[in-house]
């Protein structure tokens, strides 16, 4: 004869988990070879963003207090701002296209200047209105739903 305990039944079953509704959990992932960035680059990105911007905020400040002054200034400060902007927007910008089309401006512009040596007048005028227009461009851009 068995003995049966009568506290002894099926093993417990885990709870049944209900999808949550759209809109609310985490995004999900994407793998490297899908062409999303995983979470190793996270730190990377930070890190660039935040040197780009630096390097883009000390050249634009150095040609505008020189636009101001009157001062003339060196090349330096357009190549602090185009380097910036291509590490910036390696960091930042999600389409691969407009990304490289940014930073293959920005290192074009910078040896340019490398090239020419001199900075004029209409130079820094020119490169005041473009950030102006980039920021007012990437300012009101609606992400992506």
């Amino acid at each position: 004869m068995a003995d049966s305990n009568p506290h002894e039944g099926p093993p417990p079953q885990p709870p049944e988990r209900t999808p949550s509704p759209p809109g609310q959990g985490y995004p999900p992932r994407t793998s490297p070879d899908q062409g999303g960035r995983d979470d190793a680059d996270n730190f990377l990105l930070i890190a660039e963003k935040f040197i780009g911007t630096v390097m883009i905020f000390l050249g634009f400040l150095m040609v505008l207090t020189s636009i101001s002054t009157g001062h003339v200034i060196s090349i330096v400060p357009f190549i602090l701002y185009c380097a910036g902007l291509a590490i910036w927007a390696h960091a930042t910008i999600t389409n691969q296209t407009v990304r490289y089309t940014v930073m293959g401006a920005a290192i074009v512009l910078g040896l340019a200047f490398l090239q020419f040596g001199e900075v004029y007048f209409w130079h820094k005028q020119v490169f005041f209105w473009g950030t102006v227009a980039l920021v007012v461009f990437f300012m009101f851009k609606s992400e992506p739903k």
